[in-house]
């Protein structure tokens, strides 16, 4: 015996709310970047190097232990060509809760700042 392979027909979707209209881009060719994935970042580093792609992923990882490492000991990491990683301090502020528009107080904290090279923000 064959099964029934039909299917029911789907219900109308609710007309959808009307949108707010998007923010405008800062600059009219700004354009959504393709992300590279870290097992990319290593290939690209195996074919760059004599290094195979084992030896890649580990030096890879072992660049961003140290990175993180650093941030977390309040150490800033420059890479030539490339900007600067450094800690910032942020000051405790005044929020509202989403939802319930409940006022909160979001304490001071830290946080994670990159500096461009001006050597890449040109070369862009």
């Amino acid at each position: 015996m064959a099964k029934s392979t039909k299917t029911a027909a789907a219900a109308p979707k609710p007309a959808a709310k009307a949108a707010k209209a998007a923010p405008k881009a800062a600059t009219a060719t700004a354009e959504k970047s393709e992300k590279i994935a870290k097992t990319q970042i290593i290939d690209m580093v195996a074919d760059k190097t004599t290094l195979n792609k084992k030896q890649a992923g580990e030096a890879v990882a072992s660049m961003l232990d140290v990175v993180v490492e650093a941030l977390k000991g309040g150490k800033s990491v420059g890479l030539p060509g490339l900007g600067t990683f450094s800690v910032a301090k942020t000051a405790a502020r005044q929020g509202v809760r989403p939802g319930t528009s409940e006022k909160i107080t979001i304490p001071a904290g830290k946080k994670v700042r990159f500096k461009v090279a001006s050597t890449l923000k040109t070369g862009l």
